[in-house]
């Protein structure tokens, strides 16, 4: 059974691979001798069959390889827009598993009954995604606690779809790097799942944050885990409630001021200081209180940091506070960000760099985001310096994070300024 499965996911995937070749075989001889603009029209279609096609091809797919294509649509900065577009649709996709499945899955990990290890265990979920679903039970003690369920059998099929997937990726020019980037990213994205897919890392992450935050902040809260009810495949967490972020934004300015800075600090000093941060900022992982704490769920997803790394983004940031574009460029470069590519005007990277400080350094309504609306426009502008730069596996996450983070700041309609948090975790130089 799980042979004829593996084989259907392999047809599956071929059929995709085969498609977006021929569309791609299509297009070139169509548009051989079409002028320019006719050519930047016709890829700009062909890239947006391709990502519907991803998009519905791994949609229609449970498990490992829906997560592979998840996980590849977080990395936009490796795909043409029209791609992006069409796959981020995966990550609003999930459908849930019949529970006699879970039931199965609880009792061969746990190693009991279900009955014998819960008081009470809903059968219907609460949140599905590609590789688990998440129910709500009762300890016999009364505790209430959120037990994760990862789906049967999807660990196994991870490692021949991440390959399949990465090979319809590739094809003809639909990601923007080379050959070595490539496998670099695809292997930060194989490292990201194997994460993912074992809950006891993530049950270690959950108590290394739970104890690195309860030490500066009490009100930055992470779910308890319950080690006799987990495994590597099932999770069971004390239950924290909130509020989501829709209802966090309908409260008081000082309210919405004090969460946003909580989030703000929190990612800051995991960053720069515990050197391994949280880095899926979707706003369903976090939820508010009115008493201004903020809860943070799913430590699934954590990217780690070495020492070399933190200190290139502490100059970077120190750079970029004095204005020096030769020691931006410098470390750019030590990022893998900066090609050996061309060269670029100094007002051009002024401009980028009081766009990108601006929330952190100013009075910033996050509602109004100036910062993003301008910069757009300089992104027409930056057009011509594309071969200038590179995705980089060192940076993809930490930007994903930081990006979602001020997103989620919009959402809350923060208007503060925080450049005093910013000075206390990277302190300007002497």
């Amino acid at each position: 059974m799980a042979n004829t499965s593996a084989s259907r996911r392999f047809m599956k995937l071929a059929g995709m691979t085969a498609s977006i070749a021929t569309k791609t075989i299509s297009n070139s001889i169509k548009n051989i001798n079409a002028d320019e603009e006719k050519k930047l029209q016709a890829r700009s279609q062909l890239y947006s069959e391709i990502g519907l096609k991803i998009a519905e091809t791994l949609g229609e797919m449970k498990g490992a390889v829906m997560k592979v294509g998840q996980i590849a649509s977080q990395y936009k900065d490796i795909f043409p827009p029209e791609v992006q577009t069409a796959i981020a649709k995966l990550q609003r996709q999930a459908p849930s598993m019949p529970f006699a499945q879970i039931k199965a899955q609880v009792e061969k990990e746990l190693g009991k009954p279900i009955n014998e290890l819960f008081q009470f265990f809903d059968t219907e979920p609460f949140a599905a995604a590609s590789i688990g679903q998440v129910h709500k039970a009762i300890l016999k003690d009364g505790q209430a606690v959120v037990v994760k369920v990862q789906y049967p059998g999807v660990d196994q099929a991870c490692e021949s779809d991440l390959k399949q997937v990465k090979l319809a990726l590739r094809l003809m020019g639909v990601l923007k790097i080379d050959r070595k980037l490539q496998d670099e990213i695809f292997q930060e994205i194989q490292e990201s799942l194997y994460t993912e897919l074992n809950y006891e890392i993530e049950a270690q992450n959950l108590q290394v944050f739970r104890i690195f935050h309860a030490e500066l902040d009490n009100k930055i809260i992470i779910p308890q885990v319950y080690p006799e009810y987990s495994s590597r495949r099932v999770l069971t967490l004390s239950q924290e409630t909130g509020d989501s972020i829709e209802t966090a934004s309908t409260w008081s300015q000082d309210k919405r001021n004090e969460l946003g800075r909580r989030l703000f600090q929190a990612m800051g000093q995991e960053i720069f200081y515990l050197k391994r941060f949280h880095c899926d900022p979707h706003p369903g992982n976090f939820a508010f209180r009115e008493d201004g704490s903020v809860l943070i769920y799913d430590y699934g997803g954590v990217k780690t940091l070495n020492t070399d790394i933190v200190n290139t983004y502490k100059q970077l940031i120190h750079a970029a506070r004095q204005q020096n574009v030769a020691a931006i460029e410098e470390q750019l470069r030590a990022l893998h960000v900066r090609t050996s590519k061309g060269q670029l005007p100094q007002d051009w990277y002024l401009a980028w760099v009081e766009i990108l400080m601006r929330p952190v350094t100013t009075n910033y309504d996050f509602a109004a985001n100036s910062s993003h609306h301008d910069g757009v426009a300089l992104v027409k502008e930056s057009l011509k310096y594309w071969e200038c730069f590179q995705p980089s596996p060192e940076t993809l996450m930490v930007n994903r994070t930081v990006s979602g983070h001020y997103w989620n700041l919009i959402s809350l309609k923060v208007h503060d300024n925080l450049s005093d948090l910013f000075e206390s975790i990277v302190p300007p130089t002497s």
